[in-house]
Parts: C-alpha cells; structure tokens; sequence
C-alpha cells in the first residue's frame, strides 16, 4: 500500500481524474516528444463524456500548447482496462503523426490524479504499508499497543508530519479562498457560490446549529473551489476534497484542537482513503460517487471518531458505517460539471460523517460488518453499477437535471 503521500495531493479541480491525471499525462508526453510540431489527443469513454464539463480538454491544450493541441472526443469507445483512457499522437508540422517510437502512447487516468499505462498496476510506488486491510492493522497496534496515527508514523518516519502540516495549509487555503467568493460558477449551469451566505448565516446561531453551518459553509467553499478550477487537496479526489477539511476546522474550532491533533486524524482518515484505494477504487468513473464521496466521509467519520476518544473498534465502526450508506451512490453530473449534485453532497456528507462517529461512540464498537468487507462491498457494487451511472452524464440526475426545475 502506498504512501499517504500519494493519496492527499495538492492540484486544480474540478476533477482529480480528468484534470490532474490528464495533465500529468500530457507534461510527460511532452517530455518525451520535444521534437513535436502538433499534438492530437483522443479522450475516451469517461474522459470524452464529462470532459468538456470537467475542463479536461482546456487542462490538456494549456499544457501542451493551445495553438497546436487538436482534441479528439469518443465517448462511446471504452477500453477494458479503465474507462478513462488518452491516446497522445505527436504529429509533424503537416499534421502527420511522427514515425517515431513513443510518439503514440496510451494512458489511464485511475483516479485521484494517478496515470498508469494498460496492464500495469494501480500503484507503481513500492509498498510502504505491510498490511493491506484495517482489520490487520488493528491486529498489529493492538499487538503493539500503537494508536493508528503511531502506526502511520512507524511505517512512514516522522517526516510524514510536515507533509501533512503542509496539506493542512493548504486545505485551509482552499477554505478561505472559497468563503471569501460570491457569484456564479463557471459553465452553463450558471451555479451559485453558496459558502459565503452559509458562513454569515452561521455566525449568527449557537450551539450544534451553528457547528453544522460552519461545517456546511466551510465543505461549500472547499467543493466550489474545486467546481472552479481552485487549487485543492485531493481526499482522496478532487470532487470529495470539502469533507475533511470541513469536519477538521469546524471541530478544531469547536473544541480547541492543538495541530499535532488535527495532523494525527489526517493520519488515522488518510490510512483509511488509502485502503479503499487499495482494495477497491477511488474513481467515479470506475464504481461511482461511493468511491469519492464515500470514501471521504469514511475517511472523516475515522478522524472524528478519533479525534472523540474512540477506541480501535468505534473507529471502524465509523468507517464501516459512513461508506455503507454510500453504497450505490451514482456518479451522475448534470451537464458533466462538477456541480450538481456533487458540491451539495460534499456538505451534506460531512455532517454525516460527524453524526455517524457520534453514533458509535454511544456503542462498545461491536458491529456485524467490518470496514474491510463493506470496502469489498462498495467495489463490486461499482463494477455492477451501469456505465450511464459512473461519471458518463448519460443517466440519474444528470439525464432529467438539464431541463425545468
């Protein structure tokens, strides 16, 4: 298992997979072809759907040259391997691909900003994590006697910690930036910025209110940053990114959190989004919005449950729980923006996610089903799920969301 450095990344949005993958893909194609005239680009499945909604296309011209960059869309041609696949042509100045090797090369985009080539595995990083699932993670520190922070910190050394201060910041810098913006959002959906009227009108409650407006204002100006091209941390994707910085800042507020607590709980959720991404996907376009949204609030309800005292068992349990009521969560973008529903479901998850640890915190933790088999669950729940329902805008909310209201 990688890294949780590989797993909280610090890109442009909207979309973690058609925006930083594809950008990443095209900076190492353009690398590799120096002596190229023109660039031609086929986009396919997934990537060519949504892609004009999730900016794809201008993420891939401004790389490699808007002048000389023809984009190709075939949304109908789906590869086995993943459905968000690029072919990159380098062409001469006649438009003619180079007789060159390497000047064509086919690419994936997984999920979570990661590019990998047909066949190869998900993780090309050598593993760090010696156990693969959280039930042999909880064997070990119960063995040990670690919390699951110390056993992050006894896998990855302490250098772990100023990366996760870095992407703290910057998770913070994504909340400031969206609170302070009003207006409307890029695309023909002509969507309102929220976050500022949620923060004003939160201010003004007490108590639990106020506690979930501030936490709905601060998921808002994460995700509508993210819906307007705004830098965000990736946990685990671009389209999820307001749910943990949400649920950590309104907590931290709320009851006075020291930064080496905050730091521990993004090492307790980021082993969590980590093990999803292991055993299952964290891509829309693969198993849905179960695999963002799902895996973001699992990933918050652990911090949280956490960050309250819970033992090894609640911890679970709160993960086990806020990805099950994902399941069959749809991946369905009205207009292929990454709008509607998914900036509302980042704010609404978040709460959950707080809720769900509170809810285990008044058990001894023992549940029927572990995070590992629901982790299972949610994956081949996404492979059943229906191509139109996984980020193709061609079925759910995004077939009837285009017309009247």
């Amino acid at each position: 298992m990688d890294s949780l450095q590989q797993l909280y990344k610090v890109g442009n949005g909207p979309s973690s997979s058609h925006t930083m993958g594809p950008q990443k893909a095209a900076l190492r194609f353009l690398e590799r072809t120096p002596q190229a005239a023109g660039y031609r680009v086929t986009l396919l499945g997934s990537l060519a759907a949504t892609g004009r909604g999730h900016l794809t296309d201008m993420t891939i011209q401004r790389t490699l040259g808007e002048e000389r960059t023809e984009i190709v869309w075939k949304p109908e041609e789906i590869r086995p391997f993943h459905p968000n696949a690029l072919v990159f042509e380098a062409l001469d100045r006649e438009g003619a691909p180079l007789d060159l090797p390497g000047s064509v090369w086919e690419v994936y985009s997984v999920g979570g900003g990661t590019i990998v080539e047909a066949g190869e595995p998900r993780r090309k990083a050598v593993d760090v994590y010696p156990h693969t699932t959280l039930t042999e993670i909880m064997e070990h520190c119960r063995s040990e006697n670690l919390e699951l922070w110390e056993y992050v910190e006894s896998v990855e050394g302490a250098e772990i910690w100023p990366f996760l201060e870095d992407r703290w910041r910057d998770m913070n810098h994504s909340v400031v930036q969206g609170l302070s913006r009003t207006g409307v959002l890029p695309g023909a959906l002509r969507y309102p910025r929220k976050a500022n009227s949620f923060l004003r009108k939160a201010r003004l409650q007490t108590g639990a209110l106020r506690s979930t407006g501030m936490t709905f204002a601060y998921a808002l100006a994460v995700a509508e940053e993210n819906a307007s091209g705004g830098r965000v941390v990736t946990a685990p994707t671009c389209g999820s990114a307001g749910l943990v910085p949400a649920v950590l800042r309104s907590i931290a507020e709320d009851h006075g959190l020291e930064e080496c607590e905050i730091l521990r709980a993004m090492a307790v959720g980021g082993l969590v989004g980590n093990l999803v991404k292991e055993n299952a996907s964290i891509s829309g376009a693969e198993v849905g919005c179960q695999g963002e949204i799902g895996t973001a609030c699992a990933m918050a309800a652990a911090m949280t449950a956490f960050l309250f005292g819970g033992s090894l068992r609640q911890i679970d349990y709160a993960a086990e729980m806020a990805l099950e009521h994902h399941l069959g969560m749809t991946c369905d973008p009205v207009g292929g923006y990454v709008q509607v529903p998914c900036i509302e479901r980042n704010a609404v998850s978040a709460v959950r996610a707080v809720n769900t640890a509170q809810y285990t915190l008044f058990t001894d933790g023992e549940h029927r089903i572990s995070f590992d088999q629901v982790v299972r669950t949610m994956g081949e729940t996404g492979r059943d799920l229906k191509c139109g329902y996984r980020e193709t805008s061609l079925a759910g909310l995004a077939k009837h969301g285009c017309g009247p209201a």
